[in-house]
């Protein structure tokens, strides 16, 4: 015997909520399948189960758009910040800074290799080190280090910290309207549920083939196994 299968995708669940709603309005009170309470239930549940989906998409893609727009942020911040530090063991090497600046920075001072910065987690811990170490260096008098300067390092690090942030509220937002979809899914999984259920119930009287014609019509989704196709066919 085919079985029952029901929706595990938000679409399909819009698509049984709807057909069985549409059969609900086409069908006079007293031959519907199933209960005017239910209908009434459909009718108020389906536009605002579409608006959370809708809702939580468009947190998806301008979540997505923006990630993309941080990643190149987090590329050219990370290239600045890389440059300035090679810069400055390059003047060390030169003879033309000591090497005790890096110290400034939060390096050992006999260190000549780069921080790690392969994450945002690490591009904001060493970018706030970097750029507060080098304005400690130049208050004290030391000499400016150039191509790049800590300036221009600085503006493309805070470009990347305002993105940050704000993906990072997007993210949430995202959360937000995910665990609202979560919730509504639960209601609609009941709905469908129970619809089945009674549509089920009211044709239960007729032969299998037929009861599962008329349910099908109220969205009611049967599935063959492939034993039953395959006998279907012969």
């Amino acid at each position: 015997m085919p079985y029952r299968r029901l929706p595990n995708t938000d679409q399909a669940r819009l698509r049984a909520l709807k057909t069985a709603q549409n059969k609900g309005v086409q069908t006079e009170p007293k031959d519907l399948a199933f209960s005017p309470k239910l209908l009434f239930d459909v009718k108020v549940f389906v536009p605002q189960f579409e608006q959370a989906i809708r809702q939580y998409q468009f947190s998806k893609d301008r979540q997505t758009n923006f990630g993309k727009k941080l990643t190149e942020n987090f590329r050219v911040a990370r290239m600045y910040l890389s440059h300035f530090l090679q810069v400055v063991n390059m003047a060390i090497t030169r003879g033309e800074l000591k090497p005790n600046v890096r110290t400034f920075y939060g390096l050992s001072e006999i260190d000549k290799t780069l921080p790690e910065i392969n994450t945002e987690q690490q591009l904001l811990q060493w970018g706030m080190r970097v750029i507060k170490g080098e304005e400690e260096r130049m208050a004290q008098g030391g000499s400016r280090v150039f191509n790049p300067t800590i300036a221009m390092v600085k503006v493309h690090f805070e470009k990347f910290v305002e993105n940050y942030n704000v993906h990072k509220d997007l993210v949430k937002t995202s959360q937000k309207m995910q665990v609202k979809v979560a919730q509504e899914r639960e209601t609609a999984d009941n709905l469908i549920l129970n619809i089945w259920n009674e549509v089920e119930a009211f044709y239960s009287h007729l032969e299998p083939d037929k009861k599962r014609e008329k349910a099908s019509e109220y969205g009611v989704v049967y599935i063959f196994r492939p034993s039953e196709i395959a006998k279907k066919n012969s």
